[in-house]
């Protein structure tokens, strides 16, 4: 008799945030072995994408800034030309050259208790200019047109990382899984019931609680919320995520989920959303074919796009 499928999880750290792996197979020994095959290649897309290794092609990009082109790998340049697309499409409310940012402004926890001065705040930020990253196709290189211009991947390589590893399991013959990169999701195939894949939408208030629940088997699923790191400032709640046109902190949301065919898209609107407001991300949202979202505004007050409705 052939052996019953299981479900086999286990968690590691990587790209700075936890990484869990749910494969479906007979026995651990194999979904150990697939386990370590997805390590691999999000630890390989880590070195790439990395701002820590003095040598990765982002620093390499960074410290050309208002030098020269730098000639990056066809990988890179492809992830680039989508984030500068993404920018395009969220009216810069997505912008990977938010590297420069000014830190010192930005102290999000409860010692924080007032907003920068809005003028210094403006002056952080003004750097920023997703039309500065200058990308030449022909020759694969990316130039930053101002000097002390910075590019990172915090808002996309979570979820690029975790598409990436599914479609590496898929290739080696996984049928079933998910790869979860810090409530960046992407889950394929049913479980060994045969049930699709659910996932629960945390309560904004409680983030143990759930306030829904979806079936999310072949889809990817982000969420970008101010329920865990925040400010109050004169009774106002404002959220760790700046908007990159006017250095300020963002408020009105506690939370967006977005969900999307790949991981790399929910992670890279997830957080503009927040940035645009409900009416102007939701309008965007409703415009993009595939693509789902619920927000949660600062008075639990829950909206939907227009594709979904939730109980």
């Amino acid at each position: 008799m052939p052996q019953k499928s299981k479900i086999f999880k286990s968690n590691t750290r990587l790209m700075g945030n936890r990484f869990e792996f749910t494969v479906v197979g007979e026995n651990e020994s194999y979904a150990q072995t697939m386990t370590s095959l997805a390590i691999e290649e999000i630890s390989r897309i880590e070195r790439l994408l990395t701002t820590f290794d003095e040598n990765s092609q982002t620093n390499l990009i960074n410290r050309n800034a208002g030098i020269e082109p730098v000639p990056v790998e066809k990988e890179v340049f492809d992830l680039i030309s989508r984030s500068i697309k993404i920018s395009e499409l969220t009216q810069g409310a997505f912008d990977i050259s938010y590297g420069g940012i000014d830190k010192k402004f930005w102290n999000f926890d409860t010692t924080m208790k007032s907003l920068p001065d809005k003028s210094l705040a403006k002056n952080a930020v003004r750097l920023i200019n997703y039309r500065n990253i200058i990308t030449d196709k022909t020759n694969l290189t990316v130039f930053l047109k101002e000097k002390g211009m910075r590019i990172g991947f915090g808002g996309i390589g979570k979820g690029y990382a975790a598409d990436m590893a599914k479609k590496v399991l898929m290739e080696n013959g996984v049928e079933s899984g998910i790869i979860n990169a810090s409530g960046d999701l992407t889950a394929w195939g049913k479980q060994p019931d045969g049930k699709p894949w659910t996932v629960g939408i945390a309560n904004p208030n409680s983030s143990e609680k759930m306030f829904s629940s979806f079936e999310i088997s072949d889809k990817a699923i982000a969420t970008s919320g101010n329920y865990e790191k925040f400010a109050m400032i004169d009774g106002k709640r404002y959220s760790h995520t700046i908007d990159p046109k006017t250095g300020f902190p963002v408020s009105g949301i506690k939370s967006v989920t977005v969900i999307a065919p790949y991981a790399e898209v929910a992670d890279a609107l997830a957080t503009p959303v927040m940035v645009m407001g409900t009416s102007v991300g939701m309008n965007l949202i409703n415009q993009v074919k595939g693509i789902s979202c619920i927000i949660v505004d600062d008075y639990d007050k829950i909206f939907t796009s227009d594709n979904i409705s939730i109980s």
